[in-house]
């Protein structure tokens, strides 16, 4: 449920009603807006008469939340979330649209600093690059670890571009925040919920994927999984979802754009890469996006796609991402943003 203060309301009186909730076994969450504060209170119902909160001094009124999701609804939160990555780069609520590009994996030293070069001379506003990749082989290629976060922080040192880079296992959680701007929660460990718990206890801002089987209820609440345990930098991304269809990887479900954006005030994304698996299809898929409404894209790009360790058929070489750079400004105007 949400108590919503009255705008006079004094922080006293405000500590009462989150200790009084405390008391009775709720998790409690505070949002300070410009005219009034509001209460998440998370937790057995029946363990308290509602009656009692709404008498306390300073409380306006009660709202219950229906949904299963609590902290991530639009009933929590009107407002759209803004996650802020470095001083210079925000995702979500306002004209900017931000573009995440570079390699599926990080295969060398060279070539993860070539391609940061190249993606942030076209206009992308961060490098994604994965150090640790989950593979449906055991054979195939599963990254350098710690030396590609290494990797990593060459190119950002070069560039000046934030990393985005993917966490699989708990165990490496620390040392990947060490190098990581932002943590990548990937599809198949969406529903990981001890991962999900474990970015939950950090302040790095989360990137979210819907896994490939998943309803936007069930990514909400994974969401939900890493936000109470504090972490509020959560960015969603939509990356396709395996239906009949086999030309394409997966089926781009931009309609879940929208949905979750009257849902959640979650910022959310699209990876028009894993949504298709095949490089035409890219430059399409995020013009859709972003008209759509999607507050960014995370697009894979590769010097020598025919070449790549992993994702080759879906990567975009450096000049066929520049020129879809050029095409996302025409429609980001048009849809009244700017990248």
């Amino acid at each position: 449920m949400i108590i919503i203060m009255r705008p006079d309301a004094t922080e006293e009186q405000v500590n009462y009603v989150v200790e009084k909730l405390k008391v009775h076994g709720f998790g409690t969450h505070l949002s300070k807006g410009v005219e009034r504060t509001v209460i998440g209170a998370i937790g057995d119902k029946s363990a308290i008469e509602l009656e009692t909160i709404q008498m306390l001094p300073g409380v306006s009124e009660i709202v219950p939340i229906r949904k299963p999701y609590k902290l991530v609804s639009r009933e929590f939160q009107k407002a759209d979330t803004v996650v802020k990555i470095s001083e210079r780069l925000s995702i979500g609520a306002g004209q900017k649209i931000a573009v995440i590009a570079g390699p599926c994996s990080v295969e060398s030293e060279q070539a993860i600093i070539e391609v940061a070069a190249e993606v942030k001379k076209a206009g992308a506003a961060a490098l994604r690059g994965g150090a640790y990749k989950p593979r449906t082989s055991p054979y195939s290629f599963q990254g350098h670890g710690k030396k590609g976060l290494e990797m990593l922080k060459k190119a950002k040192e070069k560039t000046g571009l934030p990393i985005v880079t993917e966490l699989l296992d708990t165990r490496d959680a620390e040392l990947v925040a060490q190098y990581a701007d932002v943590i990548q929660i990937g599809a198949r460990n969406m529903q990981n919920f001890i991962l999900l718990r474990e970015v939950g206890k950090m302040k790095k801002p989360v990137l979210l994927k819907r896994g490939g089987g998943a309803t936007i209820e069930e990514l909400l609440m994974s969401a939900e999984y890493i936000m109470s345990e504090g972490n509020h930098n959560i960015i969603l991304c939509e990356r396709g979802i395996r239906t009949i269809e086999t030309y394409t990887r997966n089926t781009l479900d931009l309609s879940a754009v929208p949905v979750i954006k009257k849902l959640s005030h979650l910022p959310v994304i699209v990876d028009p890469s894993h949504g298709t698996g095949k490089w035409d299809l890219v430059a399409p898929m995020s013009l859709a996006a972003i008209a759509a409404g999607a507050d960014g894209l995370i697009i894979e790009v590769h010097p020598n796609p025919a070449e790549a360790m992993s994702d080759g058929p879906q990567s975009l070489k450096p000049e066929t991402f520049s020129a879809l750079m050029k095409q996302l400004q025409a429609v980001a105007r048009a849809v009244g943003r700017e990248l």
